[in-house]
């Protein structure tokens, strides 16, 4: 059975603009996308240790008489057949159930407050509590669809990072994008440093083997370098989470980069675990 990509679908422009990134990500990925249909604006995803309620915002609940119509549509152009979820279990206090059992999941940037009054460096809370709670990566798509060209992973050496590039190369081997990488070097460390971590997880060879380039770039300069970032580049990248008070904290140059960068990313967070 291939891999599936689990998608919440939203019959609005916006929701349009998404499925047409999930769609073109199974397309290069050769996975099956599974489409849910919201039947309530609330419903439980189930991971592996814990249950967490998602809200969605009024705008899931919006023409749902024709959603199913509207989404054969657009995926007829991919040639693609998703399989279309509707919940047929709900817990005791009525919501729909949902089993995390995929291998990817679609989060627009917030799925749980107005997406008209979202802008670029917000990432809603129900979004980054995915993120933390997920043993596979999350895509978040950029507003608007644009084809990606290349994958472009960015690695500081950290284990999540690490994971981040398993994945990066994954990615790129799968959709025969081409592979850049891009580390924002610390004072302390050496290039030898950042690829000696490499070597210790056996991913330098497997790199060496996939990629175009490694560009180095001083932490210090890093709002002015992220201008050199491909904007036709999926962005990959590590996150971990510091605990919550009002939100997940994914690290501060994650944090940085999806402050300021308009591309889709794709983000391993600290329960994800390659299959």
């Amino acid at each position: 059975m291939k891999p599936r990509l689990f998608h919440i679908f939203r019959n609005t422009p916006f929701g349009r603009e998404t499925i047409l990134q999930s769609l073109y990500f199974c397309k290069l990925m050769d996975l099956s996308p599974v489409v849910y249909f919201p039947e309530s604006d609330k419903f439980l995803m189930y991971f592996e240790n814990e249950a967490i309620q998602i809200d969605l915002d009024s705008s899931y609940m919006k023409n749902t008489e024709t959603a199913e119509r509207n989404i054969s549509e657009i995926v007829e152009e991919f040639k693609l057949t998703p399989v279309y979820l509707r919940s047929e279990t709900k817990t005791a206090t009525n919501l729909p159930d949902v089993k995390a059992d995929f291998e990817y999941m679609t989060c627009p940037r917030t799925i749980s407050d107005l997406s008209s009054k979202i802008g670029l460096g917000y990432i809603g809370s129900r979004v980054r509590k995915i993120v933390r709670s997920a043993q596979f990566p999350v895509l978040i798509p950029s507003a608007v669809f644009k084809p990606w060209k290349s994958v472009t992973v960015f690695f500081g050496g950290s284990v999540n990072s690490v994971n981040a590039m398993r994945l990066a190369i994954t990615v790129s081997k799968s959709s025969g994008k081409p592979l850049k990488v891009i580390t924002f070097k610390e004072k302390n460390k050496s290039v030898e440093d950042y690829e000696n971590i490499l070597k210790q997880a056996r991913l330098f060879d497997l790199l060496e083997k996939n990629i175009s380039s490694w560009d180095f770039y001083e932490i210090s300069s890093m709002e002015k370098d992220l201008y050199q970032v491909p904007h036709d580049s999926i962005l990959v990248l590590g996150a971990y989470g510091h605990g919550v008070i009002k939100d997940v904290l994914f690290g501060s140059v994650l944090e940085k980069i999806q402050a300021i960068m308009p591309n889709s990313m794709l983000i391993a967070g600290p329960k994800y675990c390659m299959p």
